[in-house]
């Protein structure tokens, strides 16, 4: 009898382990695929203004502000895919616990 309950433990853990794996697979998958559009759509304008500056460009006031302005417009826009991209991560590693 208590050959069989060890082994019916042990099959609930493996099950268990298994499931787990399934689970930060799928996560994982959706990261990846949330993240390729994510990509796409908020790619980072702001690398030609550190760019220009990093080879010793001055750069005016009005294009300072420019490039702010676009800043602020790409963070706005993309902060809820950023923000469900973060989700998704925390979900991953509650998972792999």
């Amino acid at each position: 009898m208590r050959f069989r309950i060890i082994i019916f433990l042990s099959l609930v853990a493996i099950e268990g382990c298994e499931s787990k794996a399934h689970k930060v697979a799928q996560l994982q998958a959706q990261y990846n695929a949330t993240y390729a559009v994510y990509a796409k759509d908020c790619p980072d304008d702001n690398a030609s203004g550190a760019a220009r500056m990093l080879t010793g460009e001055k750069l005016t006031a009005a294009q300072m502000a420019d490039l702010e302005a676009k800043k602020k417009a790409r963070d706005a826009r993309c902060k809820p895919q950023a923000d469900h991209l973060a989700d998704i991560q925390r979900q991953i590693l509650e998972a792999q616990q």
